[in-house]
């Protein structure tokens, strides 16, 4: 099977280099700065006592002429736009698109893009980052990827991409509701991001202060409610380590979003809240503090648009 990521992150580049280390037939494509830093350093992983580099095939948008069996995206929601562009000679009629964003807004885009038949759900649970060399970095032990066909159905070519990422040493449960599960990943993104958002500083700095404690579960309490009258109810056990994650003392736990605000950076605020309380408009689901956190978020992305040198 011939295998496209789109993108060399922190979370395509991890499962794109457990693929390739296993022997399969992997490509990244990449911007041309990050195909040179890759040609000169290679494709680094670090973490958790597993260190590795792997010499990636390398591709840019101008050099794709084929399509690929199977496209892992995983790009900020930001960079979908141009990546769906970049990605039309890629996508053939047995291409099949696994996204790895979070959200569900991606979907309607990719399907509009490429029609329904090629595109997948997918769910990442992956803790990495890069380091300051392009590096990726390990930081807690989930390497999981969830797939599955958008409508529920059993198909051949998911059991495939699950056999690919199993023999690779990613853990991909099957699922009978993918859809369901991006709903639930989507409940914990946004909790952890609006914990980390409104309080300015990770986990265990909310949760040092007073009142600081009770902010997690009162989110979390939020978006579960928009998922139940979406019809995809958080179970009782993600529910709760979803609080226990947002609730630890000293965790120095912080997500990319809370990372690219602080920096000053761009950030998904569109993709991952303001589609989310525009849902929950619709369902008239009240979400004060998640409206908090979007209201927030906007100042900063009309700032960021406005003086994108950071002047």
């Amino acid at each position: 099977m011939r295998i496209l990521t789109v993108g060399a992150g922190a979370a395509g580049g991890w499962f794109g280099a457990r693929l390739a280390q296993a022997g399969q037939d992997v490509t990244f494509l990449v911007r041309p700065d990050r195909a040179a830093a890759l040609r000169e350093r290679g494709l680094r992983v670090t973490g958790l006592g597993e260190d590795f580099t792997l010499t990636p095939r390398l591709v840019t948008a101008d050099a794709l002429s084929h399509p690929y069996d199977l496209v892992l995206l995983s790009v900020k929601s930001t960079a979908l736009g141009r990546a769906a562009k970049d990605l039309a000679p890629a996508v053939g009629p047995r291409t099949a698109i696994v996204p790895l964003l979070n959200g569900m807004a991606h979907l309607d885009h990719l399907r509009g893009h490429f029609g329904t038949g090629p595109v997948l759900g997918g769910v990442a649970k992956v803790v990495t980052t890069l380091n300051e060399h392009g590096d990726i970095v390990r930081m807690a032990p989930p390497s999981t990827l969830i797939t599955g066909e958008l409508d529920g159905r059993p198909s051949d070519r998911v059991e495939a991409v699950r056999a690919l990422l199993t023999g690779a040493g990613v853990d991909s449960p099957g699922t009978s509701d993918v859809v369901a599960s991006m709903w639930h990943k989507w409940v914990f993104i946004t909790t952890l991001a609006a914990v980390t958002c409104l309080a300015r500083g990770s986990v265990g700095e909310a949760v040092a202060v007073p009142g600081g404690a009770g902010l997690g579960p009162a989110v979390l309490a939020e978006g579960a409610a928009v998922a139940a009258a979406a019809g995809h109810p958080v179970p009782d056990a993600e529910l709760d380590f979803t609080a226990r994650t947002v609730t630890t003392p000293g965790s120095p736990l912080t997500p990319s979003l809370y990372r690219d605000l602080i920096a000053g950076r761009p950030t998904e605020v569109e993709h991952l809240f303001g589609d989310l309380v525009g849902r929950a408009r619709a369902l008239a689901v009240p979400t004060p503090l998640l409206d908090l956190v979007t209201l927030q978020l906007r100042v900063h992305q009309r700032r960021v648009e406005r003086h994108p040198d950071g002047g």
